[in-house]
């Protein structure tokens, strides 16, 4: 299978992962790292990148 490079960052780029209840979330990195950023559904500040397989 061929792997696009703009397929990777439609996919991976400026997405999150809530470190609690795992939900995705599409925001910039700057207001992650500043923490303005809550997750929807538990409202947590924590996040991390998605992992790329």
């Amino acid at each position: 299978m061929v792997k696009f490079h703009e397929a990777d960052v439609r996919k991976f780029r400026n997405v999150f992962v809530c470190r609690k209840c795992k939900t995705k979330i599409k925001s910039p990195n700057m207001k992650i790292i500043q923490g303005k950023v809550s997750c929807r559904r538990c409202g947590s500040k924590v996040f991390k990148a998605v992992r790329k397989k």
